[in-house]
This record gives structure tokens, sequence and C-alpha cells, in this order.
């Protein structure tokens, strides 16, 4: 059996080999191999670029509510482009006739056409197209009403008066499209393309050489759910943004990537609004940035489980109370399956939602150990036991009272205040959520007042030896790393703010380390101390 130091050894050798290999993908991505045989004028081998010969192209952009078109018919043209140059960046608005077949939960597709100007797409043999749906399905977020007076900001829309159950998808309207061309004239090795690019190349050829047409590619990472609008009956038009941009080679290959791990998202069960999460991180974030994200994730995942792998083992060694503060587990589980149950509400990422599940079960746990539950079956109904305290522990628990007694002066009124205040004055969809929301306010806004009994029971008996170090070194990293992730990933408000709460609470702990030495003679993290563990030791011999 592996010892706990050679496990930590391992996991941490596993994710050092982990971020090489990713390194090493990455670069493999971002740099492609040119054809050998073009820098010495060759063209044996060698798949050349057809915009190196400056053709005159035309952008046009057509909708149908049909996958496949094999002439003009049936189609209408909403965007134009004549003389269309592939270096300059444009954005323009139109408007698109939405059929009545998609007005009736049906799909509208774009085509997109990059050809030669002055001939129609279907008559131009080196015309590269692409399409894209303009609608997708989701579920209408529910109406939002003050619980008191019934009152609601925005009526509820035609298409879900019409449908029995607000879980049923509608037709939601894509309002952007984002196009790009990929404007290098890199010269391919036409013996090891990359499988990522191939798939979007098409193959001419002109004399002696062979040419890829324009690559031409819709970023559909830039479609988030914030742009989507509902499809209601009545609708005959709706806005279009169309926008373009050139992209590099290097860049083209990563969209891909991206583009398909969000697929695969997708695949294994994550929501539309999940797979948005992951979107956002990638559009809204500078590639530099980006990529410095990654590799906080990667050490965000390590601190997380070395974090749960010490705080488990401390608990499971533990075998008294003494020294830590029993309210304060109670309240720290309290208020960890309170956030779970938010977040759920919420409709939260599965990046935050996880962590938070996992975090909720270990918490519950902590909290039989702590109040020395056990539970015994008589047939099929439990019966639930709690242990005794010795001498030292109810001395512990008398500072752990006397502190929550203050608190209590301050923390009720102001929670149910601030309960109060919010059934007056902000809309929910229902008075669960109202409840959750009531007790997550307060988690967030005063929850840290919680953790003053565990400092209040370190300054009575002047240590802090029996705390788990160890799990708390990793879980302040992870904080750190929560601060940086708070910019980054969207999540409530209250709870971006309370990342940054426990960066205080965390350096109180730390100064109370500095203020109290380490005592020998005082009980450590597993109930034991320095000198019982020499006498022990004296008596084997």
């Amino acid at each position: 059996m592996l010892s706990r130091s050679s496990f930590t050894s391992l996991v941490v050798g596993v994710f050092a080999v982990y971020v090489a290999h990713t390194c090493w993908v990455m670069y493999g991505i971002v740099y492609t191999r040119p054809c050998p045989a073009a820098a010495g004028g060759g063209a044996a081998g060698c798949v050349w670029p057809y915009l190196a010969r400056r053709p005159k192209l035309q952008l046009s952009v057509y909708t149908t509510t049909r996958s496949n078109i094999g002439a003009e018919n049936n189609i209408d043209l909403v965007l134009n482009v004549e003389d269309f140059d592939i270096e300059s960046k444009f954005e323009r608005t139109v408007n698109v006739s939405v059929p009545k077949k998609t007005r009736n939960n049906g799909t509208l597709y774009a085509y997109i056409f990059l050809h030669h100007a002055g001939i129609l797409p279907w008559h131009d043999g080196k015309q590269v197209h692409i399409v894209s749906p303009l609608t997708t399905y989701m579920v209408p977020k529910p109406e939002e009403i003050n619980l008191l007076t019934g009152e609601s900001d925005t009526q509820q829309i035609e298409a879900e008066k019409q449908t029995n159950a607000l879980d049923e998808p509608v037709s939601h309207w894509r309002s952007r499209l984002t196009l790009n061309v990929m404007v290098e004239d890199f010269v391919f090795d036409g013996s090891s393309l990359p499988a990522d690019v191939h798939r979007y190349m098409k193959m001419v050829q002109l004399g002696k050489t062979v040419h890829y047409l324009p690559i031409l590619f819709i970023d559909q990472l830039s479609n988030r759910v914030k742009d989507l609008m509902v499809i209601n009956r009545s609708t005959t038009e709706l806005p279009l943004t169309v926008s373009y941009d050139k992209i590099s080679l290097g860049k083209l290959r990563f969209w891909i990537h991206m583009q398909d791990a969000v697929y695969s998202l997708q695949q294994f069960g994550f929501s539309e609004k999940d797979a948005d999460e992951v979107k956002g991180i990638f559009v809204d974030t500078n590639l530099y940035f980006l990529a410095l994200t990654f590799f906080v994730a990667a050490f965000h995942l390590l601190f997380d489980f070395l974090a749960f792998k010490n705080d488990i083992s401390f608990w499971k060694k533990k075998r008294n109370m003494i020294g830590m503060s029993t309210k304060a587990v109670l309240w720290r589980c309290f208020s960890t399956v309170v956030i779970f149950l938010f977040l759920l509400d919420e409709q939260t990422s599965l990046l935050v939602l996880i962590p938070a599940g996992i975090g909720a079960v270990i918490e519950l746990w902590k909290v039989k150990k702590a109040l020395k539950m056990t539970i015994k079956w008589q047939g099929i109904r439990p019966k639930i036991q709690f242990g005794t305290y010795n001498d030292s522990e109810k001395k512990t628990e008398e500072y752990d009272s006397q502190a929550m007694k203050y608190l209590s002066y301050l923390l009720y009124p102001l929670c149910i205040g601030g309960a109060g205040y919010s059934l007056l004055n902000v809309k929910y969809k229902s008075w669960y959520s109202w409840l959750i929301n009531s007790f997550v306010n307060g988690v967030y806004a005063f929850g840290f007042l919680f953790m003053l009994p565990q400092l209040f029971v370190n300054y009575k008996m002047k240590s802090v030896a029996h705390l788990p170090w160890k799990a708390f070194t990793y879980k302040a990293f992870n904080t750190f790393i929560d601060d940086i992730f708070a910019f980054i990933i969207t999540m409530p408000t209250s709870h971006r703010l309370a990342c940054f709460r426990d960066d205080v609470v965390f350096l109180v702990y730390l100064y109370q380390r500095w203020l109290y030495p380490v005592d020998k003679s005082r009980v450590n993290e597993y109930g034991e101390s320095y000198e019982e563990k020499s006498i022990k030791k004296a008596h084997r011999e």
C-alpha cells in the first residue's frame, strides 16, 4: 500500500505529466508544418492557397427552411457584399423574413457563399459555402413575479401561453452570425494535412498544382444564450447581425478544437446553458489570458483534490472535538448545502455546481463525525444516537456557545430583515426560489460571521494546533484561484463577492497561526500531543 505522502507525490507527478502533454498538444495545434518542397520553389506534394491569386470575391448570405438546396428556388437573399475584401472587418445588421414553418417551431438555415464576383454561387465551380441553423431549441426562462402582488415586469410571451408547461423547448432566434476566412498564404504538405482543417478545405486542380479554395468558417462559439430571442407566432421579421473578421491558421485550428470540445460536452449531457458558460470563457477572454486560465484551472483541480483528500483524512482520524467549533461545522454544512441548492435553482454552470455538490456531501459527513452520530437500524427504522463529550470538549463547547450568543444578536435581525425586504421589492420565480435566495443571501452577506466562533475558540485556547492546516493551505490556494475565476466564469454576483470574502477570513487564520506558536504539550488535529507520542514510544521500547 502507498503511504499518504507517496500517493500525493504520485498525484502531483501525474498532474505534471498531464500539463506537459497539454502544452505539447496545444503547440501542435497552433503550429502547422509547411510543405518542405515549397521553400525550394517545387510544387510536388504541396497544396497551394487559391487566395494567393488575389481573385475578386463576393459574399452572399441566403436563408431557407431546407437543410439542402440544389438551386436558387425557395431561398431568400438577406446580404450581398460585392467586392468583398477578406482583409477588412465589418458588421452589418439585416432584417430576415421568418417563414410560417419557422414560427411554428421549425428551423431556418443560413447558407453563406463565398464566390467570384458577378457570378451566381450555383454557377461558380470554385465557390465555397457553409451552412448554419439560425434557430435553436431551448426551454424559456420562467417568468419572475412579485410573490405578494403577483405583478411582473413583462407579460408572458405568446409562445409560452400556448404551451402547457414551461419545460417544453421552443424555437429561439440566433441574432448573431460571425464569419471568418483564413487569410494566410500558407502552403500545406499534401501528405500530412491537419485533420481539423481538412474538413473545411475544398481542393481544385489548376494546371500541375493543387490549390485549396478560401477556407470559410462560422464561429459557433460567438452564439451566446444572451443573444437568443424567443420566436412567437406573430413575428414576421427578426434582426440578424452578420459580422466578419479575418483569422490566422493557428487561431482557426484552435477554434475548431474548442468548438469540438463544446459539442462533446453537450453529447455528454451538458445543457445549452452549461455549454454557453464554456463558450464565454473562450469568446470574452483575451487569447493569452485564456492560456493562463487553462493553467489556473488545472491547478484548481489539483488543489481541490488535495484539499478534499486531506480534509477527509483529517476528519476520518479525528477522535474528539477539542479546540474545534461544533457550531462552525454545523454552519459550514448548512451554508454549503444552501449554496448548492441556490446554484441548482439558478441553473448555474456545472463547472461551479459539481464541486459545490461534492463539498456539500463532505460537509454532511463531517457533521456526523462532529456530533458523534451513529445510526442503528431497527428493522427498516433508523435510530440515531449521539456520543458524549469529555471535559475538554465541554470547555470548547462552552467557548463555542458563548461566541454564538453574541453573534445571534447581530445576525438574526439582519437575515430576517433582508428576507422581508427582498419579498417586498424583488421578483422571484416561486416561493421556493425566494426561500433559497433569502438563505443564500444571508450566507453570502453574513456567512463569514459564522467563522468567528472558531476564531474565538482559538483565541480562548491560545492555540491553532487542532486545525487541519494542510487542507486549509490547499483551500487557501483555491480561494485565490477562485478570485481569478470570479472574473471569468458567469456566476451570481453574491457568489462572486463571497470569493473575496474568504480571502479576509483566511488571513485572520494566518495571523492566529503566527500569534499562537506551536506548543508540543497541546493536542494536534488527531487528538494527540508530541509528549504523549514520546511516552508511548518509551513504553514500547
